[in-house]
């Protein structure tokens, strides 16, 4: 599990480093941007240390009150995660962008600014970077990155990701708000730009909300792989019928699997047995991270016809 944690360690790392080098050139520049790139920072090091409590607290094992585990808890933290960005990381930008359009201040000593966003960039560059290669590595999921992401099911990778594509993309901003405050000696420019910002953050924060609540409440495995799992079973000799599969994960590495299905009616006892292990194993095969199969058998409703498996 450790070496799965390398993106959010090196997000971390690179997080405390920055953090402390905005707050620094803000309290030097009297940048408004700069400061609410020093809170973004410190909000997404705050997450990183969030997600590794969840991943710890979700390998913890099952007890009499969680049956089926504490798989659930990563989705819950990040989570927590979602609203600490939009709440702290983009409702505090877009208040210091407001306040210093109110009283808007000259930028002075830029090259505290540009030096630390140069910095920045590069640190937050690497951990995204880092994270990307990390997810590639142990995702089999095929299409665009974004795609990807979307479907991904771990939030020890998409989260991490996405707080570093909207770092990068915040520095931007900031860099784009202090050059034209600057050059132009317009300083509400640094406070629009702590705005935007912050409206970045919040829409970061949304779609990380929106991925978290549906694995809490319960997403199933992905259609083209459900069907699949139809195909194995079809293809055993036993097996006359079947309803659609059910499937939730519970972890993003912890899936389960409820059957319904319908077995020859010429089998005993001993050759149902040896059926139900079979399917399982071959299951199990393809889809490791299945680490629950419950198998209903019984005579099912006219409405699974069409479900019907053809014998080879």
């Amino acid at each position: 599990m450790a070496h799965k944690n390398i993106p959010i360690y090196g997000a971390l790392s690179a997080n405390i480093a920055i953090a402390v080098m905005k707050f620094v050139a803000a309290t030097f520049t009297g940048s408004s941007a700069m400061l609410s790139e020093g809170i973004h920072s410190t909000v997404d090091s705050t997450n990183q240390l969030l997600l590794l409590l969840g991943l710890r607290r979700s390998q913890k094992p099952p007890d009499y009150a969680h049956p089926f585990g504490h798989g659930k808890e990563i989705y819950f933290w990040s989570l927590i995660v979602s609203i600490l960005i939009f709440g702290l990381g983009g409702g505090m930008s877009i208040y210091e962008g407001i306040k210093h359009i109110q009283h808007p201040e000259p930028i002075t000593n830029l090259i505290w600014n540009y030096a630390v966003l140069g910095g920045a960039f590069l640190f937050e560059g690497t951990s995204l970077v880092i994270a990307v290669r990390s997810f590639n590595k142990n995702s089999s999921i095929k299409g665009s990155l974004m795609k990807r992401l979307h479907v991904s099911k771990d939030p020890s990778h998409f989260v991490v990701i996405y707080e570093d594509a909207a770092a990068l993309g915040g520095l931007i901003i900031a860099a784009a708000g202090v050059f034209i405050g600057s050059h132009y000696n317009l300083p509400i420019a640094d406070g629009l730009a702590s705005i935007v910002i912050g409206l970045l953050l919040a829409f970061v924060a949304v779609q990380l909300t929106i991925e978290s609540r549906n694995l809490l409440i319960g997403e199933s495995m992905q259609p083209h792989i459900i069907d699949d799992i139809v195909k194995i079973i079809k293809q055993d000799k036993n097996v006359v019928a079947l309803r659609r599969p059910l499937t939730m994960h519970m972890a993003p590495n912890d899936v389960l699997l409820a059957l319904d299905v319908q077995f020859a009616h010429k089998l005993n006892s001993s050759e149902l047995i040896d059926t139900i292990q079979r399917l399982e194993v071959d299951i199990r095969q393809s889809y490791p991270e299945i680490k629950r199969i419950y198998i209903e058998s019984g005579n099912l409703s006219p409405e699974v016809d069409a479900q019907k498996a053809t014998r080879k």
